[in-house]
């Protein structure tokens, strides 16, 4: 399975768990300041709400493609399960159309959505244009579309060292 594209999807892979892994860490920073700052110091900082949700934005998107390729998402197989092989290949090849729909979808109006609001800032950040904060909506689901074609072209990919997490183990 060293094809270019498996290759890139690997490199993709690992930028969204690195990506949704930093917004996870950093949000167990940042809630916890908030927290502090408002019910210790009695001064309640205005930066902290609003970055933890966008860094659960990033972590719920981002991090959501990187689960597809693993296939750590929660399925429901009972009625696929017992269906004959034939039919099963078809169930699948169905799922990953409907996903490839969706994700394009999103992608393509996420898109829109960013740009349509670049010239918007966030109300307790006004640095930060809210076209930003929705970035990851695009992102996330552009990486799922490649992911979707990835399997459709090379088969599922949960079961190599990289993506299960046994290149971490040692290599099983």
């Amino acid at each position: 399975m060293d094809h270019p594209y498996t290759r890139l999807m690997d490199r993709l892979y690992l930028a969204c768990v690195w990506t949704s892994g930093l917004a996870i860490f950093l949000m167990s920073l940042i809630i916890p300041w908030g927290v502090f700052t408002r019910y210790v110091l009695g001064t309640g900082s205005q930066w902290p709400e609003p970055i933890a949700i966008l860094l659960m934005m990033v972590f719920t998107f981002i991090g959501a493609a990187a689960g597809y390729r693993a296939n750590a998402h929660i399925a429901v197989t009972m009625l696929t399960d017992v269906l004959p092989r034939p039919l099963q290949s078809l169930a699948a090849a169905a799922v990953d159309v409907l996903v490839m729909v969706a994700s394009a979808f999103v992608a393509w109006y996420g898109t829109r959505l960013c740009l349509a609001t670049l010239g918007q800032s966030v109300a307790e950040l006004p640095w930060l244009p809210v076209g930003v904060t929705y970035a990851a909506l695009p992102i996330g689901s552009l990486a799922t579309l490649l992911f979707v074609i990835e399997r459709r072209l090379h088969g599922p990919q949960d079961g190599r060292p990289l993506v299960s997490g046994a290149a971490a183990e040692g290599g099983h």
